[in-house]
């Protein structure tokens, strides 16, 4: 196989221009889905978890989804909690961003619970309650602790 000199292939790649570009990227390059959480908490610190249909039975957890296209991450997670909960957030702020994961990126942010009356999606929520940051459910997901725990070190 042939070597291509590195000047030669910047050339090249400039002359594609930027709708060949993106389709060479787009067949050559992994494709990853991407996640978002939110450790949303109300004006007294307690923390909001969902018992989520398609979760292991009895687990709690932090509320999220999966973000479509061309949406803004911090919108992907207010629309999620919109259409799970009915229940609106603001002052989000990213907590941090986890790879790793063979197809999946996740990008948590905490949040704001703005106020509002909660009308659960059933066919995706079966709870939602609100919990003390210290008297956390049993069953919440192993890594979600841990998101929380960090949000509170950040945040107060």
């Amino acid at each position: 196989m042939a070597i291509v000199p590195a000047g030669l292939l910047a050339r090249l790649w400039h002359r594609l221009g930027g709708g060949l570009q993106w389709r060479l990227l787009r067949l050559t390059q992994a494709k990853f889905l991407v996640g978002v959480a939110g450790v949303i908490r109300d004006d007294e610190g307690r923390v909001l978890l969902l018992r989520h249909r398609f979760w292991p039975e009895g687990s709690w957890g932090l509320p999220g989804g999966y973000a479509h296209g061309a949406e803004r991450l911090e919108d992907a997670l207010a629309r999620e909690l919109r259409e799970e909960t009915g229940r609106r957030i603001d002052g989000t702020r990213l907590l941090c961003v986890k790879s790793g994961y063979r197809l999946r990126v996740e990008v948590v942010f905490t949040a704001r619970l703005a106020h509002g009356v909660t009308r659960l999606d059933r066919r995706e929520v079966l709870a939602a309650e609100l919990f003390p940051s210290d008297a956390l459910p049993p069953g919440l997901l192993h890594g979600h602790q841990e998101l929380i725990a960090r949000a509170i070190e950040r945040d107060g």
